[in-house]
């Protein structure tokens, strides 16, 4: 965003220099058509990430769209700029994307698979500062064309700088959330709605103002600076009264947040291709925000007034002791259910990132596939603390695309199925979600105790990241094998090895 700022700036320099004009005129076919293909680009990545099999080429299509727009901005600035001159200007670009890159470059291969939600959040939340410092940047020092707009550009800084101050610190705070840095619990505040209503008229009354002055007096600036603390403020408050149980759907909205903070960044800096790209990270979050949040049976508004999660709703759910008699397993005897079985369904969760449980779950699938036992994985839509944060997992093991099955695959065959493997998962395996009553009913999850015998991988008996308690534990068909997800499956695969070497009684 930093450089089509530039690159925008340094373009009305250009047209109002000597000679300017016929630089603007030289470029702007090239780079109209740089921006179609890089936006073309971009499509054909939403195209590829929505398959498996194509999910690599999705990612390169993307990368080089991202390359085509970057060096068709940098283009503009290096020609256009004639207050510093190219080296100078080439200079500072070379400076910023070598900074950037260095950074990121280092939390890439620093954060592990199971921090990517929060890493995403954070990436989310630093859009969002970007067009707050574009915001800022526009306002300061507008260009020709933006001056010539005059109070709808303001509208544009104001309506940019707004959204992404939300955007920033509501990122942060599910990041925060994600990574247990902050309670998984909801901190609500006495009327926090009224809070939330009030911010926003707040905001809407300092943004007429702020419009109708349309100048660069101590009043604007106030308007300015006043609304960009409040929503600041409304981007913390928002997320923190939200319970943990929501926080994957927090962050794809934050996604959607962030595209359009982008999109509303393209109207200050005049470029198309990110309004486009804006208008397509926006709309495809919001969309993905709409498919998880009826994964739960929850609505836009139900999520973002929280309440999920509470300690008032998860009281009664996760209160009252032991539901029952538990009957714990050994490695040894879980191999031998499967080794009994001909069908197996493993339904795996945030657990099994944590413990990095996925190679040797691969491992033991493909002994038991060897064994002639059907396996397949049943993935809940919100599984994890991001969509498809299990389907990348079992990916980088390798486990073939073809039996990753999601919810709606697997649900009616439960009946027919052995053994369910349960592997750190909780929330989405809960029967409590059929309960009327329940903190999460009406929440569509796997219905794993259909099953001629389930058994629940876990640590210990720890309620789940919603905090509302399982009564599958306590099911006849249950067996709970507890201690560590990556020991437990590593035990129960040597252990199917040793079984399967015995000869036959």
């Amino acid at each position: 965003m930093l450089v089509l700022e530039s690159a925008r700036t340094a373009l009305a320099g250009a047209e109002s220099s000597t000679g300017g004009g016929a630089v603007v005129d030289s470029l702007a076919q090239p780079v109209t058509l740089a921006y179609l293909a890089a936006a073309g680009l971009f499509v054909l990545a939403c195209a590829g990430l929505s398959k498996h099999e194509t999910a690599v080429r999705g990612n390169i299509a993307g990368a080089a769209g991202m390359a085509v727009a970057c060096l068709a901005a940098i283009a503009i600035a290096l020609s256009s700029d004639p207050a510093h001159g190219p080296l100078v200007t080439g200079l500072l670009i070379a400076l910023a994307i070598g900074v950037g890159g260095v950074v990121g470059i280092v939390w890439a291969r620093r954060v592990e698979m199971t921090g990517m939600p929060q890493l995403i959040a954070i990436f989310n939340g630093l859009v969002g500062l970007a067009a707050v410092v574009v915001g800022y940047n526009s306002y300061l020092s507008p260009d020709a064309s933006s001056a010539a707009l005059g109070g709808f550009h303001f509208g544009e800084v104001f309506l940019s700088t707004f959204v992404g101050g939300v955007t920033f610190t509501g990122s942060l705070v599910a990041g925060m959330k994600l990574n247990g840095t902050l309670p998984g619990r909801p901190i609500l505040l006495p009327g926090r709605n009224w809070l939330n209503l009030g911010a926003l008229v707040g905001s809407l009354a300092l943004g007429a103002v702020f419009t109708a002055l349309g100048d660069h007096s101590t009043w604007a600036w106030g308007c300015l600076v006043v609304m960009t603390l409040v929503a600041l403020a409304l981007g913390v408050h928002l997320v923190v009264a939200i319970g943990g149980g929501d926080m994957p759907v927090v962050v794809s909205i934050m996604n959607s947040y962030s595209g359009w903070a982008s999109a509303f960044t393209g109207f200050l800096v005049d470029n198309d291709l990110l309004i486009i790209t804006g208008a397509i990270v926006g709309s495809s979050g919001a969309y993905l925000s709409y498919l998880m949040c009826r994964a739960m049976n929850r609505s836009f508004l139900n999520v973002l007034l929280g309440g999920f999660g509470t300690d008032a709703s998860t009281a009664a759910a996760a209160g009252g002791g032991e539901q029952g008699e538990i009957r714990e397993v050994d490695a040894t005897g879980v191999a031998e259910m499967l080794l009994d079985a001909k069908r197996v369904v493993i339904t795996p969760g945030y657990g099994m990132a944590v413990a990095q449980a996925q190679y040797p779950v691969a491992a033991l699938v493909e002994d038991l596939v060897d064994r002639g036992v059907e396996v397949t994985f049943g993935i809940h839509p919100v599984a994890g603390r991001l969509p498809g944060h299990m389907n990348v997992l079992l990916a980088e093991a390798k486990v073939p695309y073809d039996i990753v099955l999601e919810m709606d695959e697997v649900n009616d065959d439960f009946a027919d199925i052995d053994v369910v493997l349960v592997i750190g998962a909780n929330d989405t395996v809960n029967p409590a979600a059929q309960e009327p009553g329940s903190p999460i009913a009406g929440m569509p999850v796997l219905r794993v105790w259909e099953a001629r015998q389930v058994v629940v991988f876990k640590r210990s008996m720890a309620t789940g990241y919603a905090g509302v308690g399982n009564p599958l534990f306590f099911k006849e068909n249950t067996s709970m094998l507890f201690g560590d997800a990556k020991d437990t499956v590593e035990a129960i695969d040597r252990a199917v090895e040793t079984l399967r070497a015995r000869p036959p009684a």
